[in-house]
């Protein structure tokens, strides 16, 4: 699988948003690079939990903006946010257990699915945010 990269079709043109995007897709790299290159169990739980805590932190530094500025879709964009959350706890749980017998293909589905946020319901919310921040 290869890296996430970085570029201006990714921004939602709200610096403090980007920069966390960079430093979770720079994760999520690091990550797949553990789990293709076979890196010892405990080094991938130890990205897997930097990745999510930075995940939610993240996730509520964005719900604590929609809430502050009044954004429309803040329900349905939080509910995004938690799915996600539980999707990568079931998977860091997963390779806790060893059970990582296709966690590329899993990888694979959170990438799409961090892009697909970013590109989606991301987009919106820095639409909103550029207009009233």
């Amino acid at each position: 699988m290869k890296d996430l990269i970085w570029d201006n079709s990714l921004s939602v043109d709200v610096e403090e948003i980007d920069d966390e995007h960079r430093r979770l897709m720079t994760l999520f790299n690091i990550l797949n690079h553990a789990v293709v290159d076979g890196e010892a169990i405990n080094y991938i739980e130890a990205v897997f939990e930097e990745l999510i805590s930075c995940t939610i932190w993240h996730f509520r530094h964005e719900e604590r903006l929609m809430l502050k500025y009044g954004y429309a879709g803040f329900e349905a964009h939080k509910a995004e946010h938690q799915s996600l959350i539980e999707s990568s706890r079931a998977l860091q749980g997963r390779f806790q257990r060893n059970e990582n017998s296709s966690s590329i293909n899993e990888l694979e589905f959170l990438e799409h699915w961090l892009t697909g946020h970013i590109l989606g319901e991301d987009m919106a919310l820095g639409e909103f945010l550029g207009k009233v921040m």
